[in-house]
């Protein structure tokens, strides 16, 4: 099963290694690993995505959580979240083909970063789907550069209010919904 792992650690030298090498000793492979800065300069962020069975995780999801420059750790998994990856693409296709590339581009709300005589430069986020989505698309008209940021995610605003209202109230008084996700009307387009 997939799991998006977030991690708030300490800005120290050898957290990333650290952190890498617990979950390769474990035989993990991990599919996205991506550390930026958070609004508090001492902490970054750790994103982190892998394939495993739920209890293998969750103890690796405790070991994570022992690491002294871990401040909080958190698996996305049955939580409502956003995720997105950045792609940069550069595609061999000159004047004659640029339409239908142009056409396939917005279709997925990607954009034109950069025009040369005989390639265009794209940009598109969204869910690792669809971003894959639009490179098995893409690749007839002949993909010449790809980069890929990896995969960064956050907690739904109303999962988070739900979190601190937990928090905050006593268990007899917490409501058990049966869907753990907020209604559709409430979800902007991804």
């Amino acid at each position: 099963m997939r799991h998006v792992i977030s991690a708030l650690v300490m800005n120290e030298p050898g957290v990333l290694a650290n952190v890498a090498g617990m979950f390769a000793a474990r035989g993990f492979n991990i599919d996205s690993l991506v550390v930026g800065r958070t609004e508090d300069p001492e902490l970054s962020r750790m994103t982190i995505v892998v394939t495993a069975d739920d209890a293998t995780l969750e103890q690796v999801r405790k070991q994570l959580g022992k690491l002294v420059p871990v401040a909080k750790v958190r698996d996305y998994k049955g939580l409502a979240y956003v995720e997105r990856d950045l792609l940069l693409m550069t595609v061999n296709v000159g004047p004659e083909k640029r339409a239908e590339v142009i056409e396939i581009a917005d279709l997925f709300r990607c954009r034109v970063v950069d025009v040369a005589k005989d390639s265009l430069m794209l940009e598109l986020s969204g869910t690792e789907e669809k971003i894959e989505a639009f490179v098995e698309l893409i690749k007839p008209y002949g993909i010449e550069e790809l980069a890929r940021t990896g995969v960064i995610a956050m907690a739904r605003g109303t999962q988070t209010a739900k979190d601190k209202a937990a928090a905050t109230t006593p268990p007899s008084k917490t409501r058990t919904r049966s869907v753990n996700a907020p209604s559709a009307q409430a979800l902007p387009p991804s």
